[in-house]
């Protein structure tokens, strides 16, 4: 008979132990459903969850009156969607020693959202840590005093900021969406609310890595909102937020970091946007899918938005090595199709956060790989690079009155000629003490309002 030792016995028996354990586990009915955890939307320990929380928006009123002043950017990418003031004001040329005057300035919540101006008012999505909540607020144009802020609960966590999204106005709406996907329509004098959505709950719309990006767009009373999974896009009544149209996603592509661009094309008004798996257009009418491609897509961020080109192009550029392509729309038996004419290697251009600006045929923009600001044409081609003595971060920068402003992570705004003649720098100024000064510019008759990550301010460009 073979000698059975201890050592023996004690792992054969454990094995045994846990054999019966594993089939009893097995059999004992159903297991609790395991809930996936994606990292960015990970709450503080002892948070409510989100969704739990009640939809319920309040309005807080201030001292702060609207300022007598003219002015108007109504949104992002100012009033054509293009990254250019069109005002005729003119704009000084050189700065005094000390930079261009600040005449007010603002602690804000952490974040990089934009500010939108109208009727003697600045409208800015702002984030409130103590009390968990995003917080629309309005401010005067004059001196920064607050004049009214509405504010819904949402539990965000610090992620690279939390606000990140510039509002839309006008004479009669004011459409802002927030860093988990909350669209709020409001009256932009009182703050009365009209209405408040949850996307994430209304459309099946995902929070994208980061938080959402997209800046919402009011076109003809209604609220465009690119949304991802039960709809690539959706109209919304800017009175009463109920669904006008909502568009086919047949790919499923799913929110970005982008937004929408309108555009005209063989007798047609669209939408362009670039979802998750690539690009399409959107009919203005009734959100039917004119086109799309997957020619055009990002693994990790899709963050500037399309530039319309003449001739039915389209300029798309992107961060994380992508570099830029050029989209050609044709019609082919009533059909519009997208064909990329165009690949440009990032060493070129590529940009990770801002949208270029098309000003008088030429591009302009700070390139990735080497943060100098390039000049290009309709084609995709190097004019120009500010050369490695020049070099910016990835802040944001605006044309107006043949002139470009370019703000660098720190806060150093450079003002330079808009030309294709060649980099011609005017002068350079420290406009804000803080870091990753990344927020879209406003420029509203001759004042311009730029932040970094928790001050705003109001600084005056005008020509004396």
């Amino acid at each position: 008979m073979k000698n059975v030792t201890p050592s023996t016995v004690v792992p054969v028996g454990l094995a045994i132990t846990a054999a019966l354990l594993v089939a009893w586990w097995m059999s004992s009915g159903p297991a609790l459903p395991l809930e996936e955890r994606v990292p960015w939307q990970d709450r503080p320990a002892g948070a409510a969850r989100t969704a739990a929380l009640p939809l319920v928006g309040k309005v807080a009123n201030f001292p702060g009156k609207p300022a007598d002043l003219p002015g108007v950017w109504p949104g992002f990418r100012g009033e054509k969607l293009d990254g250019i003031c069109h005002e005729t004001v003119p704009l000084a040329r050189k700065w005094p020693a000390g930079g261009p005057p600040v005449l007010w300035s603002l602690d804000l919540g952490e974040g990089y959202a934009g500010a939108a101006v109208r009727g003697g008012r600045v409208f800015v999505l702002d984030y409130d840590r103590e009390g968990s909540a995003d917080a629309l607020r309005s401010f005067s144009l004059a001196d920064g005093k607050e004049i009214w802020r509405v504010t819904y609960p949402v539990v965000v966590k610090r992620n690279h900021g939390m606000s990140r999204t510039t509002p839309t106005v006008t004479d009669t709406e004011l459409v802002a969406l927030g860093p988990k996907c909350h669209a709020l329509c409001v009256d932009p004098a009182t703050g009365a609310i009209h209405w408040l959505l949850d996307l994430v709950r209304k459309f099946k719309a995902t929070v994208p890595q980061w938080y959402n990006g997209q800046c919402p767009l009011i076109d003809n009373g209604r609220a465009i909102l690119a949304v991802g999974a039960d709809a690539l896009l959706v109209a919304l009544d800017c009175k009463t937020g109920d669904v006008i149209w909502k568009s086919p996603n047949p790919n499923g592509w799913a929110m970005t970091h982008g937004s929408i661009t309108p555009m005209e094309f063989a007798g047609r008004r669209m939408y362009v946007y670039c979802g998750k798996g690539g690009v399409a257009g959107v009919s203005v009418d009734d959100g039917k899918l004119l086109w799309d491609s997957s020619d055009w897509k990002i693994a990790i961020a899709t963050v500037p938005s399309p530039v319309v080109l003449p001739g039915g192009r389209i300029f798309l550029s992107g961060g994380y090595n992508a570099g830029a392509m050029i989209l050609q729309l044709t019609v082919e038996r009533d059909q519009i199709r997208a064909h990329p004419v165009r690949r440009i290697k990032p060493s070129d251009f590529g940009s990770t956060q801002q949208t270029p600006i098309l000003f008088e045929n030429h591009l302009y923009g700070v390139r990735e790989k080497d943060r100098e600001l390039v000049c290009l044409d309709l084609e995709g081609h190097v004019v120009w690079s500010s050369g490695p003595q020049h070099r910016f971060g990835i802040g944001p920068y605006l044309v107006a009155d043949g002139l470009i402003y370019v703000l660098d992570d720190d806060g150093k705004l450079t003002l330079a000629e808009a030309t294709a003649g060649g980099y011609r720098q005017l002068d350079q100024a420290q406009v804000l003490d803080g870091h990753d000064a990344w927020g879209p510019m406003a420029l509203a008759h001759g004042r311009l309002i730029l932040r970094d990550l928790v001050r705003m301010v109001r600084v005056d460009v005008g020509k004396k």
